[in-house]
């Protein structure tokens, strides 16, 4: 869990852009495989943009699918009212090529959508946005953003405006919630789902030498197993379902995120997708914000509303920051089942950006 993949059991990953640097998380570890050319295609699971934050500080493409449209079935749960599996890739084309793969209704998943996969791959090999309606969030942007990333935004935007969309900026006021409801759903969701690690089911086992209780058994696995992130998140999803608490934290959240519902169904009316930022910074040093749990989360500002919201969303390079020479991310976002339109917006972006400038991962990315 977190958004630098410092948490891993099996310590950090580096980017390959800057070793010393986070390439993101909880998925860096499948963004840094396509940035270094270890892999093709990835698969990640996006519960806050564990998808599209990685592939932002990477260079490389992330998509988060509509709610429901990819099972979860083999995952591991971690809040599974926002859990999403999706599909990574150097491109446009290949993330849609694995989405269509991968997406599709199951019938082992409750949550899964039983509708035709929308038509991703034809919309990535036709990108086009001529009368397209974009729309900028006013709140996605000010104090906090690096100014590379504004910089690279804003070029993006302008450039969506030469291929012929029409740009708009849109006001989606309770976005500026979303950090402190999430923080109080995913939380919550964790504790529960991961209180079936219980050391008497299946996994991990520590301490079971014959002489202890199943509790000591239980707190030893627990304490051997979970990393530090996870159990902070455990501690505060516990308290927060705690009795006198429920309904002040937990509850209050969840009236948060039907309002943040609203926000993108009245933005949806006036635009067809919606665009910001992926991250307000390109990737930080290895173990910068190790110990400042609120400036890591704050890596997560622009990705989380489509979690709470369930609708689709993607990031894709949009060139690097001039001050350090690393990768920015542009995050689209679409209304739910409309994961096509994240296909024809990206690929038009990615094939503008190529004609110019030459793919910014392809053309200058490092090797290893």
């Amino acid at each position: 869990m977190g958004s630098s993949t410092e948490n891993s059991a099996y310590g950090p990953t580096g980017n390959p852009w800057d070793l010393t640097r986070v390439p993101g998380g909880s998925g860096g570890g499948s963004a840094a495989a396509l940035a270094s050319y270890q892999a093709p295609l990835a698969i990640g699971t996006d519960t806050g943009g564990s998808i599209r934050q990685p592939a932002a500080v990477t260079g490389t493409v992330g998509v988060k699918p509509t709610y429901g449209a990819v099972s979860r079935y083999g995952m591991v749960a971690f809040s599974s009212s926002l859990d999403q599996g999706g599909p990574c890739a150097r491109t446009v084309l290949d993330a849609a090529l694995l989405h269509e793969v991968i997406a599709g209704h199951d019938p082992m998943d409750s949550t899964s959508i039983d509708q035709p996969v929308p038509s991703v791959v034809e919309a990535a090999r036709n990108g086009d946005v001529k009368g397209l309606r974009v729309g900028v969030v006013k709140e996605f942007g000010g104090e906090g953003y690096q100014a590379g990333v504004v910089q690279r935004f804003n070029e993006s935007v302008e450039l969506l405006r030469e291929l012929g969309a029409e740009v708009t900026e849109i006001s989606c006021p309770s976005f500026d919630l979303a950090l402190a409801a999430y923080y109080l759903i995913a939380p919550s969701e964790c504790s529960s789902n991961l209180a079936r690690f219980d050391a008497m089911r299946y996994g991990l086992r520590v301490g079971d030498d014959g002489t202890r209780s199943a509790e000591d058994v239980t707190a030893l696995t627990r304490e051997a197993g979970f990393g530090p992130e996870v159990k902070r998140r455990v501690m505060l999803g516990t308290y927060a379902l705690s009795s006198g608490y429920y309904d002040a934290y937990y509850g209050s959240a969840q009236k948060v995120r039907t309002l943040i519902s609203r926000d993108f169904e009245k933005a949806f009316e006036q635009v067809d997708v919606v665009i910001s930022p992926t991250s307000p910074t390109t990737a930080f040093p290895i173990g910068e914000r190790a110990d400042d749990p609120l400036a890591m989360y704050l890596a997560d500002l622009c990705t989380i509303p489509s979690n709470l919201a369930g609708n689709a969303a993607m990031s894709l390079p949009c060139g690097l920051a001039p001050e350090d020479g690393l990768p920015v991310g542009l995050q689209i976002i679409a209304p739910a089942m409309a994961d096509d339109r994240l296909y024809r917006v990206g690929a038009a972006v990615e094939a503008a950006f190529t004609a110019r400038w030459g793919h910014p991962l392809l053309e200058e990315a490092p090797s290893l």
